[in-house]
């Protein structure tokens, strides 16, 4: 028997079988199906390409992407990048999906906190504070996002206006024209000091894990935080310095009947940035809760028979655990907070959809319309997936 598991002729794979051109071979049934399955798609997508260029010949209508480069006569009350009603559709469009990713990219950071400190605070031993955060995610899941964001621009609107403003702190005021925050008239130097911050921070983690590699080959530690203090803090400072130093605040004061000066923040904004937060925090804190319930009781004993206190306990053993159960259902809440914001229409805040839809009524490009405001939102929800499948890798447990 021993002869026989040595010999190399026993070692070797069976020959695979050939595939018959036969309706009884399984493999020659797939390959049939799928070639019937795609050509039934194929012909599907043919025939509403071709019926919809038909029909909009017969009727004139004219098609493509020409009309991007007419002038676009679209005023844009908010805009990250130099604007005028002057501009091209291109560029109104290019406004429209920049302030939709400055809703969604706040808007996600937000919710995400939010969403974490409520969820941690529905556990709390604490009787009150976990009643609250429990009505709290109750109310908000059972109310519709519309409703929502409807009741928060109709609260914004019946603030006092500027000259009664709520004055908080020093250098805020909220009124009925919007939030206004203190802020620093921005110069090249900033920027270039920014892109330091980014680079810094970026080669600190490349840092950290190397040391991280070395120490677990020889076993020496090594202190990661003066480099990391030195990228991230010293390497902007000594940009910004270099420079010549610029820094003058720009603080808000109320000239005649508005403010002038500082940080604007549009009631339109606003409101749509506390909707979406609000909402979608309460979805992520019933997420965060179920991933730290799914860390076995185990984990807090041994913990706390270390007489490691309940905060550290929290943040270093059961969260890192729990994320491996969060971060999936996390992903989708992310997605829904990003395409939720096309609701931003209902309350008058110029997002892709609603400058898509003025630029469609003025140029009559419905289909380049809506395949824009597809291709934006597609894009942007494959970004999100794509980073938080990696993410979600990096922390999944490897079976060896």
């Amino acid at each position: 028997m021993s002869d026989m598991a040595s010999d190399p002729r026993f070692l070797r794979a069976p020959p695979k079988r050939g595939m018959r051109l036969s309706w009884a071979d399984e493999r020659f049934r797939a390959i049939i199906w799928q070639v019937l399955i795609v050509g039934v798609v194929v012909g599907i997508v043919w025939w509403l390409v071709g019926n919809t260029r038909h029909n909009l010949e017969v009727r004139r209508i004219a098609t493509g992407f020409g009309f991007l480069s007419r002038e676009a006569g679209l005023p844009i009350a908010e805009h990250l990048i130099p604007y005028t009603p002057a501009s091209t559709y291109a560029r109104a469009l290019l406004v429209g999906v920049l302030n939709t990713l400055k809703v969604a990219v706040i808007g996600i950071v937000l919710a995400t906190v939010l969403g974490t400190l409520i969820g941690i605070a529905r556990l709390s031993k604490n009787w009150l504070l976990s009643r609250i955060a429990a009505t709290y995610i109750e109310v908000i899941r059972d109310l519709p996002l519309l409703l929502q964001l409807l009741f928060w621009y109709t609260a914004m609107q019946m603030l006092p206006g500027p000259r009664q403003a709520l004055h908080p702190v020093e250098g805020v005021f909220l009124s009925n024209r919007g939030l206004r925050l203190p802020w620093i008239q921005w110069e090249d130097a900033h920027s270039f000091a920014l892109l330091g911050l980014v680079a810094g921070a970026v080669v600190s983690v490349f840092y950290a894990r190397n040391a991280r590699a070395k120490q677990m080959q020889d076993g020496q530690p090594r202190k990661v935080w003066p480099v990391a203090v030195g990228l991230v803090i010293g390497l902007p400072l000594v940009i910004w310095a270099a420079w010549g130093a610029p820094f003058q605040g720009d603080i808000p004061a109320l000239r005649g009947f508005n403010f002038q000066g500082g940080l604007t923040v549009s009631p339109e904004y606003f409101a749509l940035l506390i909707g979406l937060v609000t909402y979608t925090a309460g979805f992520i804190a019933e997420i965060v809760r179920a991933g730290i319930q799914a860390v076995p009781q185990g984990q807090w004993e041994a913990s706390e028979a270390l007489g490691l206190p309940r905060g550290r306990i929290m943040r270093l053993i059961v969260l890192p655990q729990a994320l491996r159960v969060i971060v999936p259902p996390m992903t989708s809440q992310y997605l829904n907070l990003t395409k939720n914001s096309s609701l931003a229409v209902a309350i008058g805040y110029q997002d892709i959809v609603s400058i898509a839809n003025t630029t469609l009524n003025q140029t009559g490009q419905a289909i380049e319309g809506i395949a824009i405001i597809m291709a934006v939102y597609l894009t942007i929800s494959l970004s999100i997936s794509l980073f938080m499948n990696w993410y979600n890798a990096r922390i999944a447990l490897v079976e060896r």
